[in-house]
């Protein structure tokens, strides 16, 4: 009896747990959220753990993961951090020959992993369910970050690439549908929250942040096709920012993922360090916000924030770690994947190309500055915004370091924003502080070097294997030539050039 007692206890309790997790679903039941009671019971917990799957891999804080997919790619190529380990001193992105398994991982791990997610989420609502509508603005984070690594992509449920042009009008389509269906609910209820908010870690199921997300990423996408498309860029960033993007650093998008993914990298692994390139800029610019993102080193040097070349041939981890910054980050620090300064540069480009933005280039281009200032707890932007005279410093390496012993600096774009200088002028200093801003994003970071050119950046401590400075993608998985053969021909074919790291993505055109 005392068994059947503490069973019954356990249903009822499993009862509560699900009605608890179903707070608000009665604002779904309405064409565009129709999710039933009997549903809710049956796939409440499963649903949210399939947004939790794809969260993982838009956002992927998971050490190996973050590794793998985030630090060594676009944190590297993107010059914010470099490698401290010797065992990625011969091969790596940077210099364009990386192990072949580094080069598929993001394809192989996160690909199937997102696939998945969205067909069990797909089996249990329609198309037209707000859930489904949630899992479409995740899916579409993951898979902007592999076309921007990989170029033309398989999207579908086949094995067939789509090209990046392709990818890009799909994920749009994507989102656009999303927005259909959540912006309608959360303006009947603005705090519409869905599911467990334990269970969502970045917004905690609160669907209004959500839809202000999903119209950011659409202006980040528009954005980044500004030069290859700039008609269909023009339609869709105006199209965003009139839905509504991101304006305040309360909605960032960060995820509470422990341990945060760069803290296992740089601080307990010691496998990176902050890179010279911006370290250069943030010296050079007195720029407060050095120490909330860098650790001073251990060794004494001639200043407390010391990066090291991309692409040193390092012999000595312990040494290394020891003489360059590690990323000031903590275990249970978020993980920051895209913010309203950003969204703010994103408006300044916009303006300069005279997209209706909502204000002007200066405007936007001083509001990014100070909401990174806000975000990072840097204190007044001010005298920052209105200095016109500072400039890159020139490098200078830690004595006993690795690679070159100095750079001259390679730009001379001041702070202070100038209406009479050239738009190409304009563009490199919005680029520039950007750029600075995005830290630690490093795959945007990586994405505005390959689109604009802007920042300027150091050559290579050790000269690539194509001799260029900043690869423009990664490879394609090397199995797919021998395993999916067809398919990899006509992505090659896609891709307009030859499958390798020189070839320019279609948003670079």
């Amino acid at each position: 009896m005392k068994k059947i007692f503490i069973y019954a206890l356990s249903v009822l309790a499993g009862i509560a747990a699900l009605s608890a997790c179903t707070k608000n679903f009665e604002d779904l039941n309405r064409p565009g959220g129709n999710l039933s009671k009997e549903e809710l019971s049956r796939d409440g917990w499963a649903l949210m753990s399939f947004i939790q799957q794809l969260e993982d891999q838009a956002f992927p804080e998971q050490e190996n993961t973050y590794q793998m997919n985030v630090d060594l790619i676009g944190n590297y190529c993107g010059r914010f951090m470099t490698h401290a380990n010797p065992g990625f001193s011969n091969n790596n992105f940077q210099r364009m020959n990386a192990p072949e398994g580094w080069a598929r991982y993001p394809f192989s791990d996160c690909t199937p992993k997102v696939a998945s997610a969205m067909r069990e989420i797909a089996a249990r609502v329609d198309s037209d369910n707000a859930f489904y509508a949630w899992a479409l603005v995740v899916r579409a984070a993951s898979l902007l970050r592999l076309t921007d690594i990989y170029g033309p992509f398989p999207i579908g449920e086949d094995s067939k690439y789509s090209s990046q042009k392709d990818v890009y009008y799909s994920l749009l389509s994507d989102l656009d549908h999303a927005t259909d269906i959540l912006g309608p609910l959360v303006a009947a209820n603005p705090a519409l929250t869905m599911g467990d908010p334990a269970q969502d870690r970045v917004y905690g199921g609160n669907m209004g942040q959500w839809v202000r997300y999903a119209n950011s990423l659409k202006l980040r996408m528009a954005i980044r096709m500004r030069f290859a498309d700039p008609a269909k860029a023009k339609e869709v960033a105006e199209a965003a920012v009139s839905a509504g993007v991101i304006t305040d650093n309360a909605d960032n998008c960060k995820t509470n993922y422990r341990p945060n993914g760069q803290y296992k990298t740089s601080v307990e692994w010691g496998d990176s360090r902050v890179c010279a390139d911006i370290e250069s800029y943030m010296t050079g610019y007195n720029d407060p916000r050095e120490g909330k993102y860098f650790s001073a080193t251990e060794t004494a040097g001639n200043r407390p924030y010391i990066g090291c070349p991309a692409a040193a041939t390092i012999t000595n981890k312990d040494a290394a770690d020891a003489l360059y910054s590690a990323a000031n980050v903590s275990s249970d620090t978020d993980g920051v994947w895209l913010t309203a300064a950003e969204v703010a540069f994103c408006r300044a480009e916009g303006a300069l190309a005279g997209w209706e933005m909502g204000g002007t280039a200066k405007n936007f281009y001083e509001k990014g500055i100070a909401l990174s200032f806000e975000q990072w707890g840097a204190g007044s932007a001010d005298a920052y915004i209105a200095d016109s005279s500072s400039l890159p410093a020139n490098y200078s390496n830690a004595a006993g370091g690795y690679g070159r012993s100095s750079y001259t600096r390679v730009s001379n774009i001041t702070i202070a924003w100038s209406d009479s200088a050239s738009d190409e002028v304009k563009l490199e200093r919005i680029i520039t502080q950007k750029w600075i801003a995005l830290y630690p994003e490093g795959q945007e970071a990586w994405c505005e070097i390959r689109r604009t050119g802007y920042p300027k950046v150091f050559p290579l401590a050790t000269t690539s294997v194509t001799g260029e400075d900043v690869p423009n993608r990664v490879p394609f998985d090397p199995r797919e030539a021998t395993n999916n053969r067809e398919n990899y021909l006509d992505a090659v074919a896609l891709l307009g050039g030859t499958d390798s790291y020189t070839t320019k993505l279609w948003w670079q055109r």
